[in-house]
């Protein structure tokens, strides 16, 4: 249970880890580098989902669905993505097993079922995509093209941890298709508000929007923007990424349209994507010592009910006045449990629906019906309270929306106190070791720099704020003339 868990200011690395294990999420599989999502796990990452979902086809997307497997000749047609994953990837050479001679009734590759060109296991998928939409773009009237995949990717990984970092991942990978660089700009930023929205609204994660710089840019696009979130240990982890890609797969592909002016040219592209990675950050964003903190929005049971009873005949009186309660908070569209069981006394359910991040606990006894009350725990600040059994539908609703509300505030005053504006070395790298979080500071803009800062800190630009003031400075590292701040920080 929850007591055995590591605490986080004495090994951060080990308390997650940990966590994801015991709070049943997700646990290493069979297969080395890959995961098994448990059905509590997996049920968060259903909400996710559904919510994404719903607001990309809000914003007009729709979903399809393109194989796993990529021809070695079609990934490698846009050079600068190929030369990107090329290391990540991993390939099927062979078509069939058969029975090994040397080892009866064990199997090895058939050496004659060679496949004449080898396939790549999607790494991201845009060279399968943009092959199939040279099929189906024609004329400006095919446009725009706003497609969603929701799959699994694989890229090989020497270093994993649940969540963060595996060989295999769940994503959803959209790419679009443009009639001009403008709709194109303006879908890339429309999706990386999307995914700003979902992360702040639902996991109650505030992020910073902004754009890479070219040495972090995803292979093969022309910008990168994203989402930075800040976790508990001072690290970023980058929630959320939206491409604009020019016209560089259209040209790949060949993918061409006949515009209003009767004129040929190539389309304008936009892939943008998040991952099960989420489910890392939403760990490590709230969670405490004792377990998951999950916001309600997000929570696969909001609320549970634990009655306090001996025998049958105290259940039964306890059931009559909760079962209508149950029913009434789930027209609400309220996830509750009604954990009537007998097989864990009522202080192991409290361990474990903590550990779990259960967001509101609600308690009656025998003494609590007689009374007409009920007692409500809420796992954000741990607070208990006795409210009427009367108005206990109301409360709860409200309750939840205040923990929504505080466990993103919270998160936002952590960011805030982690936040640091430096102008000289000295103070950023004595930041670094000692109070690690985001450090706004000047760079002078050069590849090299920010290379050299890398090597020298492990620290990354994270991004390029958006908001990002105009200012004159000097580059933390050379001097050199800066016009704006950018976000450094050491990384998941």
């Amino acid at each position: 249970m929850s007591k055995s868990l590591p605490k986080r200011s004495e090994n951060y690395s080990e308390w997650y880890n940990e966590l994801v294990k015991r709070a049943d999420l997700a646990e290493n599989s069979a297969v080395r580098g890959c995961m098994v999502i448990k059905p509590y796990g997996y049920s968060i990452w259903e909400k996710m989902q559904r919510a994404l979902d719903d607001m990309f086809k809000e914003t007009g997307h729709t979903n399809a669905y393109f194989p796993l497997f990529v021809p070695k000749s079609l990934f490698e047609a846009e050079e600068k993505n190929a030369e990107g994953f090329a290391k990540e990837c991993a390939v099927v050479t062979h078509y069939r097993l058969k029975n090994n001679p040397d080892k009866p009734g064990k199997l090895m590759v058939d050496p004659e079922a060679k496949l004449e060109e080898e396939l790549i296991v999607r790494p991201t998928s845009e060279a399968i995509i943009w092959s199939t939409y040279k099929n189906w773009i024609q004329s400006y009237r095919d446009l725009p093209l706003l497609i969603n995949q929701w799959a699994n990717v694989v890229r090989w990984e020497m270093r994993t941890r649940l969540f963060l970092r595996t060989a295999e991942f769940l994503w959803q990978e959209g790419h679009t298709a443009h009639a001009t660089k403008e709709e194109a700009i303006a879908e890339t930023e429309q999706m990386l508000h999307v995914y700003a929205t979902f992360a702040e609204e639902f996991m109650a994660v505030p992020v910073i929007r902004g754009k890479k710089s070219a040495n972090e840019r995803f292979a093969g696009a022309e910008d990168t923007y994203c989402i930075e979130a800040m976790m508990q240990d001072g690290k970023a982890l980058q929630a959320g990424t939206s491409h604009f890609l020019g016209q560089n797969f259209a040209k790949a592909f060949d993918v061409k349209f006949v515009s209003k002016e009767n004129k040929q040219d190539y389309v304008w592209g936009t892939s943008w994507g998040v991952s099960t990675r989420l489910m890392g950050a939403l760990i490590m964003a709230h969670s405490d010592d004792e377990g998951l903190i999950l916001p309600p929005k997000l929570a696969p049971i909001q609320v549970v009910i634990v009655p306090i009873f001996k025998g049958e005949e105290q259940l039964n009186l306890i059931s009559e006045t909760i079962l209508p309660i149950v029913a009434e908070l789930k027209k609400k569209g309220i996830s509750v449990k009604f954990d009537h069981s007998d097989k864990q006394s009522p202080g192991f359910k409290f361990a474990e629906y903590e550990l779990k991040g259960v967001p509101v606990r609600l308690a009656i006894g025998a003494r609590d019906l007689a009374n007409g009350t009920v007692e409500v725990a809420r796992r954000d600040t741990k607070e208990k309270k006795t409210y009427a059994i009367a108005d206990i539908v109301e409360t709860v609703s409200s309750l939840l929306e205040d923990i929504q509300v505080n466990i993103y505030q919270r998160a936002l005053a952590f960011r805030a106190e982690n936040t640091h504006k430096v102008d000289t070395w000295d103070e950023f790298t004595k930041i670094l070791e000692e109070n690690p979080g985001f450090i706004a500071a000047h760079w002078d803009g050069t590849s090299e720099t920010e290379e050299k800062i890398k090597e020298l800190t492990k620290a990354t630009i994270r991004c390029i704020p958006l908001d990002a003031v105009e200012e004159v400075g000097k580059c933390i590292l050379t001097g050199n003339p800066s016009t704006k701040r950018v976000i450094f920080a050491k990384s998941y």
